[in-house]
């Protein structure tokens, strides 16, 4: 796939535009309801899926499959993970207002992350093809390991990410807003924002141990494999609006994902030296298997309502108070010439 310079640049444009635009519609803490994020989430999968046409009429169906093949991959996976934040921000307690402070910057690294992972990828495997079969070993493993642990859950009150920042950094034990740091009493503290957003981009590491081979196995071109992900990721904060309270629901996704993984390692193992299975074949394969997934869960779950997950009896942070909030002093001081006197 011959992708000149100035394509890469439009791309990169276009997400930065898009991020922008985001950015200025929630510019302001507030809280996002169903139809807002049903509309978000309309737009960014509309985006996804226009660029695969895009793809599909450009570079040929070939290219347009295996896009679709690696963006329906990612966005599954991202349901996961919308999950797993769903846990986090309840079992810290954190405002509804200003979640999507924190999932807009969590999905801003996690971009940048994964691009780097794709290049580190792609490089390996282009040095050394035998790698596949590592990945393939690796996807399978998850995979079954994903089977066993399916009615498991992410404990953040085990989670040494939490333990070691609690640590390693000062902070305060109340939310000041959308502030990740404040000063008070001439000291820089954390606030517990900073440490849900450390979590939520640790989280997005290990998700993306599982992804990034995923995707390569249906794709062994770096400038879809990044598409597919960056146009999955984009929609990831809308979708946790949208479906974080009908986590309930899903009960059969995890069984899902894990059988796709499964699936893809299977085809990544074969595609080296035995079998390249076909485009159309492997995709149809990954929708089948979600679809299945999602449709026997909705049908299990057929009358229960949206709930909110059960939040903690005794959460370990609060909400700092007005007279909390007037004592936080300006965070960036300018230093006074020492041959002014003071006043």
């Amino acid at each position: 796939m011959d992708v000149p310079l100035w394509l890469w640049l439009a791309v990169l444009g276009l997400i930065v535009t898009m991020l922008a635009v985001d950015l200025f519609a929630h510019r302001r803490a507030h809280v996002i309801g169903v139809r807002e994020a049903a509309a978000w989430s309309a737009m960014w999968v509309a985006i996804g899926v226009g660029f695969g046409a895009w793809v599909w009429s450009s570079y040929g169906a070939e290219l347009g499959q295996q896009y679709f093949a690696g963006y329906l991959i990612e966005k599954s996976l991202a349901v996961d993970n919308v999950f797993v934040w769903a846990i986090i921000f309840t079992f810290f307690a954190v405002p509804r207002e200003l979640q999507h402070r924190v999932l807009f910057l969590g999905v801003l690294g996690a971009l940048v992350l994964r691009g780097a992972f794709i290049a580190a990828g792609a490089a390996v495997i282009d040095a050394f093809s035998a790698v596949l079969y590592v990945f393939a070993a690796f996807l399978l493993w998850t995979g079954v390991q994903m089977i066993r642990t399916r009615d498991a859950h992410v404990d953040p009150s085990r989670s040494r990410v939490v333990r070691w920042f609690r640590r390693a950094v000062p902070m305060t034990d109340a939310y000041h807003g959308q502030r990740f740091l404040v000063r008070r009493a001439g000291v820089v503290l954390a606030t517990p924002l900073l440490l849900v957003l450390v979590l939520v981009e640790v989280t997005d590491v290990v998700f993306a141990v599982d992804s990034i081979p995923a995707i390569f196995a249906v794709t062994s071109e770096p400038f879809l494999v990044f598409t597919a992900n960056a146009f999955a990721l984009l929609g990831l904060r809308a979708m946790y609006f949208l479906l974080a309270d009908l986590m309930h629901r899903f009960v059969y996704l995890k069984l899902g994902l894990a059988l796709v993984l499964v699936w893809v390692g299977v085809k990544m193992a074969l595609q080296v030296d035995v079998y390249k299975i076909p485009t159309p074949v492997s995709l149809s394969v990954i929708a089948v298997l979600i679809a299945g997934a999602v449709v026997a869960s909705l049908w299990r779950t057929h009358g229960q309502a949206a709930h909110a997950l059960p939040a903690p009896s005794e959460p370990p942070f609060r909400v700092a108070s007005e007279a909390e909030q007037a004592e936080v002093e300006p965070l960036w001081r300018t230093r006074r010439p020492e041959h002014e006197p003071s006043r």
